[in-house]
């Protein structure tokens, strides 16, 4: 089912919101917009998942949506296991690679098209939604009818002709922030998609190149913290790559969380040590249990609950 966008109509935001001389550093200039957009990810389970019928997930409407799986899909297998266990904990929204652009040649770039022969059963028998990195318009023939969500990882944030083509969509997409990209040049990113006609559009911060080398990355939760009070955009944070290390995501999930971010997208797999892509960052599936229980908390303590699946009306 091709995904729709939800509006909540409100007050908009104060005027002073957008106020700030450019000697302040404000970036894009918007106009004044509605304080929540949230974006609906719509799915059919099918007559074999546990829930059948039409469901849908939102993302942006004051609950935490939790994105966790492999970083790239390696197996049927592997895949099913870690939405079994990433639903279990609280998940929402399950991602995986079916394509990945590696810094290296001879890294792991993923099934490819392998793994379009197995993962609408995954999705079928969890009931959850899949996000999955597109890393070229030649590919969405074969994502249109198995993936609920584009993901545009950092390397592509650039790539316009690619962002146009999913402005003629009307899935969502998931916009990671180029690791050396201004805020301003991530919303003129997310402007390709919008001015195509989708507006189905949630923004990712997964940190930024600085000279900092004892994490990945530096989480840049300023920015969320930003495109919550000067955009409409939901917001989600990828502490994974913003970390680069297991130890750290907790943490910076936690702070996301109370920064304001709209929900989290997390790399999990059964064995870490031998996943094929970011083995070092990836969680295991305890892992991932324990930083959920700590974000319920954190969101609770905010008025906020997680995002769950549900029917659609």
């Amino acid at each position: 089912m091709m995904s729709e966008m939800t509006t909540t109509t409100s007050k908009n935001l104060p005027n002073n919101l957008n106020a700030a001389p450019a000697s302040m550093g404000t970036a894009h200039r918007l106009p004044m917009l509605t304080a929540n957009r949230p974006v609906k990810i719509s799915f059919a389970h099918g007559s074999s998942s546990l829930v059948s019928g039409p469901s849908e997930v939102l993302i942006g409407d004051g609950r935490v949506a939790l994105i966790a799986g492999p970083c790239a899909i390696e197996s049927h297998e592997v895949l099913l296991e870690t939405a079994q266990a990433v639903k279990a904990s609280g998940a929402c929204c399950l991602r995986g690679g079916i394509y990945k652009m590696r810094t290296s040649p001879d890294s792991f770039q993923g099934l490819g098209e392998s793994a379009f022969s197995f993962i609408s059963e995954v999705k079928r028998a969890v009931g959850l939604p899949l996000a999955s990195e597109i890393t070229d318009p030649r590919q969405l023939g074969d994502f249109v009818d198995s993936v609920e969500m584009f993901q545009v990882g950092s390397r592509n944030m650039y790539n316009y002709e690619l962002l146009k083509e999913l402005g003629a969509l009307n899935k969502p997409v998931l916009l990671k922030r180029a690791f050396a990209a201004t805020v301003d040049e991530w919303l003129k990113a997310a402007d390709y998609v919008v001015k195509g006609g989708n507006e189905n559009v949630i923004l990712c911060e997964r940190g930024i190149r600085t000279f900092e080398n004892t994490s990945r990355n530096t989480l840049d939760l300023n920015s969320v913290a930003y495109l919550k009070m000067h955009s409409s955009y939901p917001v989600i944070v990828d502490p994974s790559h913003g970390t680069g290390r297991p130890e750290l995501i907790g943490p910076m999930s936690l702070a996301a969380i109370a920064a304001g971010a709209d929900g989290l997208i997390i790399e999990v797999h059964p064995h870490p040590i031998h996943a094929l892509s970011d083995a070092h960052q990836a969680l295991s599936f305890d892992q991932f249990a324990a930083i959920v229980g700590d974000v319920r908390r954190v969101a609770e303590a905010l008025g906020r609950k997680l995002t769950t699946v549900e029917h659609a009306t």
